[in-house]
C-alpha cells in the first residue's frame, strides 16, 4: 500500500528478491501509479479496500506517507492480515498505541522497519555488544547525513515541520536503543537548525540537529542528522564501552582507491537503496516468516513506540530549548 519511491522499492525485493513471496496488489490513490507498478511485476492494481478484502492476500507492506500508517494498520489489522510498516507506522504515540491494539486485538504480528537493524555490520556490532566484548557502553553515536548537491537541497519547502525527528533521526534512536539492550532513555536534549536552507526555517523547516540522549544504565549518546552531505550518504554507528569500542557504517562504495596528482579517491555510497539493499530484503524475508508464523517479528510495535517516544521528545526539546525528563 503505496507506490512511492520505497513502496516501489519494497515491490521489486517482494517479486524478485524474496524467496517464497509473490506480489499479489498494489494499491495508491494515484492510479496511474499503482498501475504502472503493478503491471511492471504482473500484480493487479486496486483499492486499499479490495486489497485488504481479497483473501489470497495473507500479509501487507505499508508504504505509504507517514500520516496515514497508523490508520492502515488498524484497517488491515481488522482485516486479518499480517502488517509490515514503513517507520515511524504514526506521527504521535496516542495513534500508534491505538494501531498496536488493533494488531493485538485481531491477533496479527506487526513488524515495522527499521533496517539498520538488518545490515551485516549492524548486527555484528549488535552481536559484538551482546557477548560483552566492549564492557559496559559509555559513550553511544548514532549518523544519518542525507546525500546533498552543491546547490543545495530539492524543494526544502516540500519537507513537513519535524521530519527530522519523527522520519529521519528516529532511526538513529532505534539504533541507539537497540545498541545499547536493556537500557532506556531517561532524558533528551536537543539542538536544531535550518542550516542548508536558512530561508525555509520560518515555514518549520529543521535540517540539521543534535540530540543527545541520556540512559538509565549511565551511558550518554548523541544522535545528529543532517540533509545535505555533499560527499555521499553518511551512516554510522558506534558504541564505546568500558573495555573497547565498536563502529558500524561504512561510507565508500568500493575498496577499490584512486591515486592521482591531487590526492586519493575513492567512490562513496549515494542513497539508501546502495547501503541498505541488501537490509531492506533481509527484513522482508524475516517477515515472510513471520506471515508463516516461523518466528517472531524483529522489530516490534512497541520497538517503535520507544523510538518515537524519544523523537517527540527531541522535538519539545527543541522548542522549550530545555532537556526533557522521559518517565
Amino acid at each position: 500500500m503505496g507506490a512511492g519511491r520505497i513502496g516501489t522499492m519494497h515491490a521489486g525485493n517482494v517479486a524478485r528478491r524474496v524467496p517464497g513471496a509473490e506480489l499479489v496488489a498494489v494499491a495508491d490513490p494515484r492510479e496511474e501509479a499503482a498501475t504502472s507498478l503493478a503491471e511492471k511485476y504482473g500484480a493487479k492494481a486496486c483499492g486499499v479496500d479490495d486489497l485488504l478484502r481479497d483473501p489470497e492476500i495473507d500479509g501487507v507492506l505499508i508504504t505509504s506517507i507517514a500520516a496515514v500508517q497508523s490508520e492502515l494498520i488498524v484497517r488491515a489489522a481488522q482485516a486479518g492480515k499480517a502488517v509490515w510498516c514503513e517507520k515511524p507506522a504514526s506521527l504521535t504515540v496516542e495513534e500508534l498505541d491505538r494501531a498496536i491494539a488493533a494488531t493485538r486485538a485481531a491477533a496479527v504480528p506487526l513488524q515495522v522497519g527499521f533496517n539498520r537493524r538488518f545490515a551485516a555490520d549492524f548486527q555484528q556490532a549488535r552481536a559484538i555488544v551482546d557477548a560483552g566484548e566492549i564492557g559496559t557502553p559509555q559513550l553511544m553515536r548514532s549518523v544519518t547525513r542525507d546525500p546533498g548537491r552543491p546547490a543545495g537541497m530539492v524543494n526544502p519547502g516540500g519537507v513537513p515541520p519535524w521530519t527530522i525527528f519523527r522520519e529521519t533521526l528516529i532511526h538513529d534512536f532505534d539504533t541507539l536503543l537497540w545498541l545499547n539492550p536493556g537500557a532506556e532513555v531517561v532524558e533528551v536534549y536537543t539542538r536544531a537548525d535550518a542550516l542548508v536552507a536558512p530561508q525555509c526555517k520560518a515555514d518549520g523547516l529543521l535540517d540539521t540537529a543534535v540530540v543527545v540522549l541520556t540512559f538509565d544504565n549511565g551511558a550518554i549518546a548523541t544522535a545528529e542528522a543532517n540533509f545535505s552531505a555533499l560527499y555521499g550518504y553518511d551512516v554510522r554507528g558506534e558504541v564505546f564501552g568500558s573495555k573497547g569500542m565498536v563502529v558500524a557504517g561504512r561510507l565508500p562504495s568500493t575498496t577499490a582507491v584512486r591515486y592521482d596528482a591531487s590526492g586519493l579517491h575513492q567512490q562513496t555510497m549515494r542513497s539508501d537503496e546502495q547501503m541498505f539493499g541488501d537490509a531492506y530484503v533481509q527484513e522482508l524475508i524475516d517477515f515472510t516468516e513471520v506471515v508463516r508464523g516461523t518466528i517472531a517479528p524483529p522489530v516490534t510495535g512497541e520497538d517503535a513506540r520507544r523510538a518515537l517516544t524519544i523523537a517527540l521528545a527531541a522535538m519539545r526539546s527543541y522548542e522549550e530549548h530545555q532537556p526533557i525528563r522521559i518517565e
